[in-house]
Formats: C-alpha cells, sequence, structure tokens
C-alpha cells in the first residue's frame, strides 16, 4: 500500500468541504444513481488509501453510531456486561429513539485513536464513511454532513465532481 499523505487528506479539506456543500446537494439531487454506485468503488479506494482514518478519528471524536439491538448485545457480551449495563454506562436514547454514546468522544476511543471495540463495533461504525454504498445517495444530509468532517467523504465528492 502507498505511504499515506497527509493523514486528513488535502490541506484545508475542511474549509473546501463546507464551500462545496451546495455543489454537493445539487450533485447528490441531480445523480445519475447507476452511474455514481459504479464510480464508488474506485473512488472509496483511492480515498481509504490516501487518509489514514487512525490519524484522524474525527467520527469517533463528533459524531455517534446508532446502537441497534444486535450491536448491543454482541458488544455487551464482549464486555461481559448486562446489556442494561452497557446502555446504563454509556449509552442514551435520541430524539430519533436510536441509542448513541452519551459522551464525545465515543468512550471506546483510546488515546491511539483506535477502538477498543474494533472488532465489535456498531454496524453504522463499520460501514462508515458510506462511500462505497448507495446511502452516498439515498440519505444526501447525512452524506453532506459527514463530509464536513470526514476526509474520505469529502475526497469522493470532490472525485465524482469531477467525474461529472
Amino acid at each position: 500500500m502507498a505511504e499515506k499523505e497527509n493523514p486528513t487528506g488535502a490541506e484545508g479539506w475542511e474549509k473546501k468541504a463546507l464551500e462545496h456543500q451546495k455543489k454537493y446537494a445539487s450533485f447528490l439531487k441531480r445523480a445519475d444513481k447507476n452511474r455514481v454506485l459504479k464510480q464508488l468503488p474506485e473512488l472509496h479506494e483511492a480515498a481509504t488509501d490516501k487518509i489514514d482514518c487512525l490519524q484522524c478519528a474525527n467520527c469517533c471524536k463528533q459524531y455517534s453510531p446508532r446502537f441497534k439491538t444486535p450491536d448491543i448485545k454482541r458488544i455487551s457480551k464482549t464486555l461481559k456486561l448486562r446489556e442494561s449495563e452497557l446502555i446504563d454506562r454509556y449509552l442514551y436514547l435520541d430524539s430519533d429513539g436510536d441509542y448513541v454514546v452519551k459522551t464525545k468522544p465515543c468512550p471506546f476511543l483510546g488515546s491511539d485513536n483506535a477502538c477498543s471495540i474494533y472488532e465489535v463495533r456498531p454496524s453504522d461504525c463499520r460501514r462508515f464513511p458510506y462511500t462505497d454504498e448507495d446511502v452516498l445517495l439515498k440519505r444526501p444530509q447525512l452524506t453532506l454532513k459527514n463530509a464536513t468532517f470526514c476526509p474520505i467523504v469529502f475526497e469522493v465528492m470532490e472525485g465524482l465532481l469531477d467525474q461529472k
């Protein structure tokens, strides 16, 4: 694998991502779904090769995944906690009725930006940043939000704009 550049991609990407929100929104609204889905694997791979998630960890610092029932069962078993203990200690129900972490950064994020429950992490974490699946198109508001804190989403969106 090629040596990673700046751990979070291009310099100033956060500012550019904010400046390009309208472009991204317009693109996502009118995108040819089939064409985009064909482009995503290559763009996703290029972005993940370029960006070292362990240097960034913005997702774990600024975002909480949903903890679905299977996630809670799996994680509590691994941590040797009752499900109710896991929930009481780490989670709360948000306004959408989803369990999310009580604190930011995520309580399972280590000082080295590694996840202490990586092997049993929630499915939202496993799938994030959704740049290799149709969630990118199906949930445009989520994609726009993710582009502001995840350099991989930024890189993929910029790549899609470049290939119009």
